[in-house]
């Protein structure tokens, strides 16, 4: 029997084209996913469906690429939810270092969409509301272009993003924080919880402040969130007899903002971000699930 062939269509004028969108749809991959390391699987997948079409399929190679993108993520957070269920512990992103990569956060909109805080947000989103909020609100889709991508009426499109804005409007930040407040919270943070200063940590914390961390069963974390001043900041000095030997800790930008990555003989281990308004700390997101890890010391795209 013949081995089925796909169509040879691999130019170097076809990857380039390809690679003029690949920033984009590897951006909008990873907001709606949550996770780098499945936006990477999807633009590959993406590029292979790319080489695979025929001429007819593509007007347009933005508009093909990003249905394909966003149809392949909504696909996949659908039968996502079930495996939600079985994850253990709180689930958080997956996060990524944006040090070297300007091109993810350039504008408010995208860096305040590539926070640990919006991405959590999402969460309550469907998949089919992210995709229409996330091609209309942060990456200026029209409606035409978004009832394409997503195969619905434009009308329909419309409902979907109100509702998926007045769903988020109640929950998204009411105060800007200025980069040098967040390092020197940052800081602070990583100063008080290394040196066991429980009024430093209650100095800096809300008092319903929130502490979630995600191991997803492969790392020693709590598996439940932990609220309130007090049982985080006690949870956090705790946590101390828990971290590795020899373990380094230094303040990265992950996800467009400062925070705390510990690395043990050169291999990242722990990651901590913080969520700040009105100059205090409400959200404490920890990240010790060592399969999530590896975006923070590989450079891509």
């Amino acid at each position: 029997m013949a081995e089925f062939e796909y169509p040879v269509k691999n130019s170097e004028e076809t990857t380039k084209t390809f690679n003029q969108y690949r920033r984009l749809l590897f951006s909008i991959a990873y907001r709606m996913l949550g996770s780098a390391t499945d936006a990477e699987d999807v633009v590959q997948e993406a590029f292979l469906r790319w080489l695979q079409a025929n001429d007819e399929e593509i007007q347009s190679p933005k508009a093909f690429l990003s249905t394909v993108v966003t149809r392949l993520c909504i696909d996949q957070l659908r039968s996502a939810r079930a495996q939600r269920e079985l994850y253990v512990g709180p689930w958080l992103p997956e996060p990524l270092s944006t040090d070297q990569r300007q091109d993810l956060t350039e504008t408010a909109a995208l860096a305040e969409s590539l926070s640990f805080a919006f991405l959590v947000m999402l969460e309550n989103l469907g998949p089919l509301e992210r995709a229409v909020f996330l091609l209309r609100e942060i990456f200026d889709y029209d409606y035409a272009e978004i009832a394409a991508i997503v195969g619905k009426s434009e009308a329909n499109c419309r409902q979907v993003f109100h509702r998926a804005h007045q769903h988020l409007e109640q929950r998204r930040p009411r105060f800007e924080v200025s980069r040098e407040q967040q390092e020197r919270i940052t800081a602070q943070f990583l100063h008080a919880s290394l040196g066991g200063d429980m009024q430093g940590l209650l100095n800096l914390l809300a008092e319903d402040v929130v502490f979630a961390a995600d191991s997803g069963g492969k790392a020693w974390a709590g598996l439940k969130p932990v609220h309130g001043a007090d049982r985080v900041a006690r949870g956090v000095l705790g946590g101390r007899r828990f971290l590795p030997a020899g373990i380094q800790g230094s303040i990265e930008e992950v996800n467009g903002q400062p925070a705390i990555v510990g690395y043990v003989d050169g291999r990242p281990t722990i990651v901590v971000l913080l969520y700040i308004e009105d100059g205090l700390i409400r959200r404490v997101y920890q990240v010790v699930n060592p399969d999530k890890l590896h975006w923070l010391s590989r450079q891509h795209y």
